[in-house]
């Protein structure tokens, strides 16, 4: 700053010197100025959208007592409670994903802010270094500079031709002061243009480990009550007769679907129906980190008796991405109470693969999708105590050991 009002101070001097009338400027240096102008109100106006997202950001975060306070009266219901927990979980997860691109957002921006800004910086000192030797000379010569070339005219026109000659390079000097200050001010400009970005990207960061933090939470309350529940032993051959109940209602829609879907087969070519041509199935949980429950039978984790486990459940984090197994086409995408956001593929010749407890669902009932197409993220809706996808295998009607089909 000492610098600037070092360098403008000098030059006001020497258009004192000169003496001559405000200058009128070319087309060109209008044109310059118009644009570093246009600039900087771009830039002040970019500046005051990155305090209101950074105030959105704030007043936007997601407050778990409050939701907590407003589930409390659906625990008496547990699938009640699970529903509509899980559209507060749907919601966080879109929020959080939002996030994540305002924050991809913001780092490309600061990328093009810190270049545009260094532009900014190498054409103020370009400038600055051309001044003060244009201010040198103008101290070393000074008004003797502008008496010679009065003084050695020939005639009175060649006055008059000098004297224009003096006032043109005073409107120079005039325009490049001006021009200076104009780029010290856009310089200022993309420096706070650049501190907002960063403050609404650390701003976007923090509200996603909020964010984060409050799915964690609600997803930790769901299990305690879902487990809380399941161990009353007052509950326990009524829990039994319900969970028996509610995988063959399970079943039962999954039945369903594939009778419908089989219905509508019927109506079709042979040649338009899918094939199954044998291959092996793409993993489908590519983040999963452990096998949480196998397929089989197995003593149930929290009703204590042994139950068939239709499925693989691979334990991954929330949001992770879900990939079909093998090409096919989508024959429901949708939410149950218990399988939460599911998803069902049919693969053809009566083999079907169906994807649970999603946190999102990318792909909708009619789609076609190829082997390890993103169909889904995990998640923990339904009847889930934990992120997880659980992965079954139908074949004419029966499920059978997805490890039949899975690569190693």
């Amino acid at each position: 700053m000492k610098k600037g009002r070092n360098i403008i101070a000098c030059l006001m001097s020497v258009f004192l010197l000169a003496g001559t009338a405000a200058p009128s400027f070319t087309s060109t240096a209008d044109s310059k100025t118009d644009k570093i102008q246009n600039s900087i109100k771009e830039k002040q106006s970019a500046i005051g959208e990155a305090e209101q997202q950074k105030k959105a950001l704030q007043s936007g975060l997601t407050d778990v007592k409050k939701l907590v306070a407003e589930l409390e009266s659906a625990k008496k219901n547990l699938k009640d409670y699970v529903a509509r927990l899980d559209a507060n979980l749907s919601e966080i997860e879109a929020k959080i994903n939002e996030l994540k691109e305002l924050i991809s957002q913001k780092e490309d921006e600061i990328v093009e802010t810190e270049k545009a800004l260094e532009e900014a910086i190498a054409a103020e000192e370009e400038q600055y270094a051309s001044m003060k030797l244009r201010i040198r000379f103008m101290y070393e010569r000074g008004q003797t500079f502008y008496l010679e070339l009065l003084f050695t005219s020939d005639h009175f026109g060649d006055i008059l031709s000098r004297t224009e000659f003096i006032e043109k390079i005073a409107a120079y000097d005039r325009q490049k002061l001006e021009e200076y200050q104009e780029v010290r001010e856009q310089v200022d400009r993309f420096r706070e243009e650049l501190e907002a970005e960063k403050l609404v990207l650390d701003a976007a960061k923090e509200a996603v480990e909020e964010e984060q933090e409050a799915l964690n939470a609600l997803i930790a309350s769901k299990e305690q009550e879902i487990k809380a529940y399941d161990a009353d032993i007052n509950n326990k051959s009524q829990l039994v007769r319900e969970y028996e109940a509610e995988i063959a209602a399970r079943n039962a829609a999954i039945a369903a679907l594939e009778q419908a879907v089989e219905a509508e087969k019927k109506q079709l070519e042979e040649a338009n129906r899918p094939k199954y041509d044998g291959g092996k199935f793409k993993w489908p949980a590519p983040s999963y980190t452990r096998i949480s429950d196998d397929y089989g039978n197995r003593i149930h984790p929290t009703l204590g008796v042994q139950q068939f486990h239709n499925g693989v459940d691979m334990a991954a984090p929330s949001g992770s991405p879900i990939l079909a197994a093998y090409d096919g086409e989508v024959v429901a995408a949708a939410y149950n109470n218990s399988m939460g956001n599911y998803i069902m593929i049919d693969h053809g010749d009566g083999l079907y693969t169906i994807y649970m407890h999603a946190s999102a669902l990318y792909v909708s009932k009619g789609a076609h999708v190829a082997r390890g197409d993103q169909i889904a993220a995990v998640g923990s809706t339904g009847r889930s105590t934990g992120p997880h996808l659980h992965f079954s295998v139908r074949l004419n009607g029966s499920y059978v050991s997805p490890w039949n089909y899975l690569s190693s």
